[in-house]
């Protein structure tokens, strides 16, 4: 077992979590830079960390049945989100399952990193590039690109950047 399906805790224990938990202090989603397992003291802040699918998949590419084996639960997470909550989607897989999740098609809502939509809801949905290790070190997805999506939804929600 690696990564969440070891820790407990969604992006802890790979290389994905350590862009995502850096990112998220800095914005001021949590009070530490790391997460290192679900009994670290970690917190999040004003945010909640959920997956298209709850469990790591072998070579951490889900199948289709998985992502609709799981897609339930995160409709079920998204129904209990307020209006004006903004949706981060890492990737395409977690954007398209988000959209599945409400009953939407893709056609539709067309994922591009930096790209924001709002939904049929009251949500926004945001997108970015997947922070896995791939992306980060082909540059597909780098530090600076990740940062400007969250400056984008701190603007949104009208949150100044906490850390620096």
């Amino acid at each position: 077992m690696h990564g969440a399906n070891r820790t407990g805790r969604p992006f802890t224990g790979d290389n994905a979590g350590i862009l995502l938990y850096q990112t998220l202090y800095r914005f001021g989603f949590t009070n530490k830079p790391r997460s290192i397992n679900q009994n670290d003291g970690l917190r999040l802040i004003g945010c909640r960390i959920t997956n298209a699918v709850k469990c790591v998949p072998p070579r951490n590419k889900p199948e289709q049945i998985e992502i609709s084996n799981c897609n339930k639960y995160l409709s079920n997470e998204i129904k209990v989100l307020c209006k004006d909550c903004v949706i981060l989607a890492l990737g395409s897989i977690a954007h398209k399952a988000v959209l599945t999740a409400l009953g939407l098609t893709g056609k539709d809502f067309l994922f591009a990193h930096g790209a924001s939509h709002v939904l049929p809801n009251g949500l926004t949905l945001y997108d970015s590039y997947h922070c896995s290790r791939y992306n980060t070190q082909t540059r597909r997805l780098t530090q600076k690109m990740f940062e400007a999506v969250f400056t984008r939804i701190c603007h949104h929600l009208g949150k100044q950047k906490e850390s620096s």
